[in-house]
């Protein structure tokens, strides 16, 4: 294609109207005209841009696979700019740009962007407002892909905590009904025995110690096997069903309680008194692991609405650190058993409130953690600690996994940068971790060794706050 073509070409996109003539001449005497097929790349991944572009037809845009699945973060149609910028620090794409369609470009090497600089200052200040906005939808992007990744970790913590005492409310749920008849009928047949009134004060004082509340200690299966065996025991020698044993063995029951009821009556009067008795506490029992199980799912999903502050607005609040810490902990509790890990958390007494955005502080903590757990081994531990230091509060998360390499040391907080396998990890964390709280004054910093890995972050206390920081508006994306 002619110089006067390309001109003209330049001259009838819309985008570039304001950019005077001499200006495209300079770029279409100091640029290579392209034309490109379908599915053809024109950046790889990783690797460095050495051209600007100008979309002089088609359509070209980047995918990216952060862990939420593939999608398209970036595009160009005809008229856009795109590539390298000038000021711009990028060094790679985080994905392939390849062309969607057959496309045609202009191609300005950076070479010349010195004398681009002082010889195209209306297309140069267009670069830049190009580079802003660009700088702006890779950030929201990169945000939105990290939340999706911390909204499926906290959905697979939350499943298996939740699977627990959902499964235990069915089971105890079906049992109770299949003891109910068991109790009907057992309170028909003490309906049944003729029973004086200082045999139904006996039962009823029974009844009350039996059903008062359930042992206010946890026996290992030998010491409930050791208890359930002496009132089976006890059943036989006064030739009264053993099956009635399990029922009073998981109760405060004493024996010599039952002593006091069998010398109060005996015989057909005694059986229908321990059937009765029997049947009423596995009937408590059960209704007891009933509510248990929906207390603890109700706390799970209460940890949860604070977590993600599901009630409240965007945007800078008083927070509790503390309560934050702790609902992440409750999140990732089912990796942390998975491992064998001991999570230990130390806050000082009447910690101040941060000024943050309590949703974007836990999506903090729920990643260091969660990096933590990664970085042990079984069995392994990690330390949280949270104190106040003049206008600071300081939260510190220790592991004691294999430590982070001093090479790698000074990249940990680079976007994109990861150790883990493919899939596994998007480099995104610890960058978004950054920003988010320098958005509010806070920051983060690491120290490593073998065996101890050390994340430090500070926050601003509330009452100290003034503002948020604005986010730079450079470009400082990987394309």
């Amino acid at each position: 294609m002619s110089d006067v073509d390309l001109i003209a070409r330049l001259k009838a996109l819309s985008s570039l109207a304001g950019i005077p003539p001499e200006e495209l001449e300079w770029l279409t005497f100091h640029g290579q005209y392209k034309e490109e097929e379908a599915g053809a790349i024109v950046a790889p991944k990783g690797k460095r841009i050495e051209n600007l572009w100008i979309v002089l037809s088609g359509h070209l845009d980047i995918r990216v696979d952060r862990g939420a699945g593939l999608h398209r973060v970036m595009e160009w149609r005809t008229g856009d700019v795109g590539g390298m910028l000038p000021y711009s620090r990028m060094t790679g794409p985080p994905g392939d740009a390849y062309f969607e369609e057959k496309t045609e470009l202009l191609l300005i090497h950076e070479k010349y962007f010195p004398e681009m600089i002082h010889r195209c200052p209306a297309f140069t200040a267009h670069t830049v407002h190009v580079m802003v906005d660009r700088a702006r939808t890779f950030n929201t992007s990169e945000l939105q892909d990290e939340k999706m990744i911390s909204l499926g970790k906290l959905a697979a913590g939350l499943a298996h905590e939740l699977n627990n005492p959902a499964s235990a409310l069915v089971r105890s749920a079906k049992m109770l009904l299949e003891n109910l008849p068991e109790a009907d009928t057992a309170a028909r047949v003490l309906g049944a025995a003729v029973l004086n009134g200082k045999r139904m004060e006996a039962i009823e004082r029974t009844c009350l110690t039996c059903l008062a509340a359930p042992l206010d200690r946890v026996l290992s299966p030998v010491e409930q096997a050791d208890r359930e065996d002496e009132f089976a025991d006890w059943l036989m020698l006064h030739q009264l069903n053993p099956g009635y044993a399990a029922s009073l063995s998981e109760t405060d029951v004493t024996i010599k309680a039952l002593d006091d009821l069998a010398n109060a009556m005996s015989g057909k009067a005694l059986e229908a008194a321990l059937r009765w008795i029997a049947s009423g506490c596995a009937t408590r029992s059960l209704a007891l692991d009933i509510e248990r199980a929906a207390t603890r799912i109700y706390e799970l999903v209460a940890a949860v609405k604070r977590f993600t502050y599901m009630d409240k607005l965007a945007g800078p609040d008083s927070v509790d650190v503390e309560a934050g810490l702790r609902d992440t902990i409750r999140v990732v509790a089912s990796k942390a058993k998975a491992k064998g890990a001991a999570i230990m958390l130390d806050v000082e007494p009447n910690l101040p409130l941060a000024y943050a955005n309590g949703g974007a502080l836990n999506q903090v903590w729920l990643n260091l953690i969660d990096n933590a757990l990664d970085a042990i081994s079984n069995s392994g531990r990690i330390h949280i600690s949270a104190r106040q230091e003049l206008d600071w509060i300081v939260v510190q998360l220790i592991d004691n996994g294999t430590g982070i390499p001093p090479d790698i040391m000074p990249r940990i907080f680079d976007p994109f940068f990861t150790t883990k396998p493919p899939g596994q990890g998007t480099g995104l964390g610890l960058d978004i971790a950054r920003r988010l709280l320098r958005r509010y004054h806070g920051d983060i910093s690491c120290n490593s060794q073998p065996s101890r890995t050390e994340f430090i972050v500070r926050l601003l206390i509330e009452k100290h706050a003034a503002t948020p920081v604005e986010q730079p508006s450079g470009d400082t994306t990987k394309a």
